[in-house]
């Protein structure tokens, strides 16, 4: 007997994907989710040992449950991945782990998937694997002498990893300058700002900044609006900036890296340093290339998409920054960008069977 295609197939078993995994529970729909870690919150768990959220407590719930942490509270990354474990037992959701999906295709009305080993068929599909995807390195990391010791921030863990010496961390967001800081006890740092982010403090005025945020409405500002348009394209760290960095920590700010020779890396100012150890705290990139679709990747190779919706039916993602607002990334806003592709997905679901009890 042949399985019938599930209705709904979701990539990527982060906060996105758990948390429209309990919305299309809620549904009655039969779906699967699955992710490529060996376990649920594997990502959070791989990052270095003293990140914390810069969202508190009080942001920090998925729909249905919430986070175990006192409201004003910073939880660390091993929280938030036991938070997630919590969160996918309480609503029995399935996942399958370990599962990497290697292609999607849609030949004849029906999405086709390779997971892992198998082949797997549903009406719908949502991409949910999230902004970090692949680690972006930049080509002049290439030239550093071998003996030079160097990694992404994504495989940064704590001090004592690193070789003894002057570090340099390039890239000022907020994972530049949160191990920017750490590394400055214990050795000498130089922190390379390729353009200027703005900073905002962590509590301005003893109130938490997304406090403030909520209160402005700024949380709900749209990526399709003026200012929208303007707050994504200009990140901003939240806590200590690079100018804080370097008034109370004695670390020395670089402009942006231009050349690398062997353990001299020269700078958009002429300047020249040499280090034992560079960190490469520039971000990340998407590949979809196992996307096989027409016309739902633009000539960057990101999705094209809508508050989560592609021009292709039936194909969404979900858990992208700017996706539809600030918080669409985030744990405590995510569920608003889940709830609104579940709402498409019964949509649709609704409007086939219809169509299928007219015929």
């Amino acid at each position: 007997m042949t399985t019938p295609p599930l209705d709904v197939f979701v990539i990527g078993a982060g906060q996105a994907g758990l948390a429209l995994g309990q919305q299309l529970s809620q549904q009655g729909r039969r779906f699967e989710i699955v992710d490529a870690g060996p376990e649920i919150g594997h990502v959070w768990r791989s990052r270095w040992d003293s990140l914390r959220l810069f969202t508190s407590g009080r942001y920090d719930s998925l729909p249905g449950m919430p986070f175990p942490a006192e409201m004003d509270a910073y939880p660390g990354k091993d929280e938030v991945a036991g938070y997630l474990q919590a969160y996918a037992a309480r609503f029995g959701l399935p996942v399958r782990l370990a599962t990497p999906v290697t292609s999607l295709t849609r030949p004849a009305g029906v999405c086709i998937a390779k997971a892992g080993q198998e082949t797997v068929e549903a009406q719908q599909v949502v991409v949910a694997t999230g902004p970090f995807d692949v680690p972006l390195t930049p080509p002049v990391a290439a030239k550093l002498d071998p003996g030079v010791h160097q990694i992404h921030s994504v495989d940064y863990r704590r001090p004592d990893t690193l070789r003894p010496g002057t570090v340099l961390v390039v890239g000022a967001a907020n994972s530049g300058c949160q191990i920017a800081l750490e590394l400055s006890t214990t050795r000498n740092v130089e922190l390379s700002v390729g353009r200027r982010i703005p900073a905002i403090p962590q509590r301005p005025l003893g109130r938490d900044v997304w406090f403030w945020g909520t209160r402005l409405g700024l949380d709900r500002v749209t990526a399709d609006s003026r200012l929208g348009r303007r707050l994504a394209g200009r990140d901003q760290v939240i806590g200590a900036g690079p100018r804080q960095l370097a008034r109370r920590h004695g670390i020395r700010l670089r402009p942006k890296v231009t050349e690398v020779a062997g353990r001299a890396v020269t700078f958009a100012d002429g300047g020249v340093g040499e280090y034992d150890a560079v960190v490469w705290a520039t971000g990340f990139t998407e590949d979809n290339s196992w996307i096989d679709i027409p016309d739902v990747l633009d000539q960057r190779g990101r999705l094209r998409q809508s508050r989560g919706v592609t021009a292709f039916p039936g194909l969404y993602t979900l858990g992208l920054t700017w996706q539809h607002t600030r918080g669409s990334a985030l744990l405590g806003w995510v569920g608003n960008d889940a709830a609104f592709v579940a709402d498409r997905i019964e949509s649709v679901h609704v409007r086939r069977a219809h169509d299928a009890a007219k015929r």
